[in-house]
């Protein structure tokens, strides 16, 4: 009779789940949608075409790499994200609980500046922003689901200005900048 405890087996009704590697230079292929975008109200929508204006396009003050996703939608999911210089995220929550964890550069969230080492946890539905700090951030995003969505709210003509004037005044620096803090 196996152990209880020897990973061989599954409780009655469940799958049998299988450790798994994976590689930090090998994400995992094909299209991964895992994000769903709710929230566009008028306000947001008028945000973003400011940020675009002022120069904002896909990629260029973030980069993220989905390192795992489990196959349950309900599973694991991991995710490395810098966020470079300044850069400023719009207020918005997630439909699943997350924790940050700092591996290089820092970030302030509300008045708490989080470095290397120092992590956060934000439960579902809990909105927040994040501003990186001078050198930008890098982080591991640990979420309880591989599917969910980013909806945003709460954001005022100040605090889109401000994500506004961050592509104004910094995206030619943010083109430069090729190395995460983690690799410096």
């Amino acid at each position: 009779m196996p152990d209880a405890h020897d990973g061989d087996t599954a409780p009655a009704g469940t799958r049998r789940r299988r450790m798994r590697m994976f590689r930090g230079d090998s994400p995992p292929k094909g299209d991964y949608d895992h994000m769903t975008v709710e929230g566009m109200d008028e306000g947001v929508i008028a945000g973003f075409a400011k940020a675009q204006a002022c120069g904002a396009v896909a990629g260029l003050a973030e980069q993220s790499t989905h390192l795992f996703a489990d196959d349950d939608e309900k599973g694991l999911s991991l995710v490395k994200v810098w966020f470079k210089s300044g850069s400023n995220l719009p207020r918005h929550s997630h439909s699943s609980d997350c924790i940050y964890y700092i591996i290089g550069g820092e970030a302030r969230m509300g008045a708490t500046t989080l470095k290397k080492g120092d992590g956060v946890f934000i439960p579902a539905d809990h909105a927040y922003t994040l501003e990186a700090g001078p050198d930008g951030v890098e982080l591991l995003e640990f979420r309880n689901a591989t599917r969910y969505n980013i909806f945003y709210k709460g954001n005022d003509e100040a605090h889109w200005e401000r994500i506004a004037e961050g592509y104004r005044t910094r995206a030619e620096l943010w083109r430069t900048e090729l190395v995460p803090p983690s690799e410096r």
